[in-house]
């Protein structure tokens, strides 16, 4: 059995979308950030970094969302493109990984999230959010799955940001990049994907984003009062 450490964040819906789409048995583990949870001592023993998503798999421990994914694929055999194609799932599992995720991150946290306005770093990774996600777009234009002929798991890699992009960019941002959005609309309309969104509906996570959850979740601020 698998225990799957997450929340509703896009790198952990990734992983819970694998599991869904593998049909693997799992135990999931709210890990609720807005309270802290993530920096309890038996959480850091799992992930010294303190993020989601992380796996246990029979005593193994994983954690990293990409490194989860390919773990899991290599494991099953499933959702892993030809071994002739292994280059280019490496290329791009790790453009997901060094390039999407933490500048949309960034691109979230000043566009919504900063308790200044900063304009040069609002802009700054705007744009870089906006150029990855550009680079995406070119490389799926003519080509239904992101590597090789068949759906896997860096289309699930790159779905588990995608479906965040008029959040990460303003609503209308799906119209510059139209190959994406149908992409994205593809595996948004699996079954799996469904389940996948669905699951942190199934516990009662903090909603609130007040001082104590900015505190948690913004560790360079001064600690609530």
């Amino acid at each position: 059995m698998i225990t799957f450490y997450f929340n509703g964040s896009p790198n952990p819906t990734k992983v819970a979308l694998f599991l869904e789409e593998a049909g693997l048995a799992y135990e999931p583990v709210a890990v609720d950030t807005r309270k802290g949870e993530q920096f309890s001592a038996e959480f850091l023993a799992l992930n010294p970094n303190g993020k989601v998503p992380v796996i246990v798999d029979d005593g193994t421990v994983v954690f990293d969302s990409n490194a989860i994914l390919l773990y899991l694929a290599e494991k099953t055999g499933q959702f892993l493109p030809p071994s002739a194609e292994r280059n280019a799932l490496l290329s791009w599992l790790m453009f997901v990984a060094t390039g999407i995720g933490p500048f949309s991150g960034q691109a979230v946290h000043f566009r919504h999230f900063a308790p200044e306005k900063v304009p040069y770093a609002n802009e700054r990774y705007q744009f870089e959010a906006r150029r990855h996600y550009g680079v995406l777009d070119r490389h799926l234009a003519g080509r239904e799955w992101m590597v090789g002929e068949a759906y896997g798991i860096v289309d699930m890699a790159v779905w588990g940001w995608a479906r965040m992009v008029p959040f990460v960019l303003g609503e209308g941002a799906f119209d510059a990049v139209p190959n994406l959005k149908r992409h994205h609309d593809a595996i948004a309309a699996r079954p799996a994907a469904a389940r996948a969104v669905a699951l942190k509906d199934r516990f009662p996570f903090k909603a609130e984003f007040d001082a104590e959850a900015r505190s948690h979740m913004f560790k360079h601020l001064k600690p609530a009062v």
